[in-house]
């Protein structure tokens, strides 16, 4: 298993004698506005990507967690190829094929699908609590199977939460990619995971390998890389952690 990280929660997975193009967000820097409501009035993305996105363009397949501007951008709708297969959660492939792609599947909520020798099952988690949870809608994540690789779950946009604590528990990853940026508002708690939240990771998984992504791109994000690796390093967690840069490879 190879991993490299794009930009975001964009990853590059190589796994399974497959390679995945995970949560696609090709915008050039600051084409967006800034997540209202946030305290932060930088556009968005707040970085390039790391090289030209051509050499993101080939994957064997695509896969999106959820809707969210920040994992399917317009960009990303625009420069993949229409025949490529794309996975999403339930409910997304009606918008996703309206877009112009042809090989959509959706996974259902409890259901698996396979990609050539991969399995892939989608799990559930909470994009935040309360009224914004509400609000940020259904999320998914997914855990990856094949003969002769780790164990992978991707967790996707969500808070610490019983499902993720159920997915660990059941299904027993080797690697974990969580989602970090402790993204939030001016109000309500965080809609991704948090410092805290990662060390429960840590403690819930103590044999996996975790990596944490989707960290100073996107301008509600307001915990960097910097201040998550001096939690990890004051829990004595920091080399159970990637903490990976945009276009590095794991």
């Amino acid at each position: 298993m190879k991993i490299k990280l794009i930009r975001h929660a964009t990853l590059w997975l190589e796994y399974g004698g497959a390679t995945f193009l995970i949560d696609p967000m090709l915008s050039a820097q600051g084409v967006n506005p800034p997540i209202m409501n946030s305290g932060d009035e930088r556009r968005n993305p707040l970085v390039p990507l790391p090289g030209p996105v051509q050499q993101w363009l080939e994957p064997d397949a695509v896969l999106i967690t959820h809707l969210h501007q920040d994992h399917w951008d317009a960009a990303a709708a625009e420069a993949l190829s229409k025949a490529l297969p794309v996975y999403c959660q339930e409910g997304d492939g009606e918008r996703i094929a309206a877009q112009g792609f042809g090989r959509v599947t959706e996974i259902m909520d409890t259901g698996s699908v396979s990609v050539g020798g991969v399995t892939l099952t989608r799990t559930g988690g909470h994009h935040g609590t309360g009224e914004i949870g509400e609000l940020m809608g259904k999320v998914s994540g997914f855990v990856f199977r094949a003969e002769g690789e780790p164990v992978l779950y991707l967790a996707g946009d969500t808070i610490w939460c019983e499902e993720v604590q159920q997915v660990i528990a059941g299904e027993v990853p080797e690697v974990i990619i969580v989602n970090a940026g402790g993204a939030s508002f001016l109000s309500g708690g965080p809609i991704t995971m948090n410092e805290q939240d990662i060390v429960e990771v840590c403690h819930a998984a103590p044999s996996a390998s975790v990596i944490a992504v989707h960290m100073d791109t996107i301008n509600h994000c307001h915990v960097t890389r910097e201040l998550l690796k001096q939690r990890l390093e004051q829990k004595g967690l920091l080399s159970r952690v990637a903490v990976p840069l945009d276009g590095e490879w794991i």
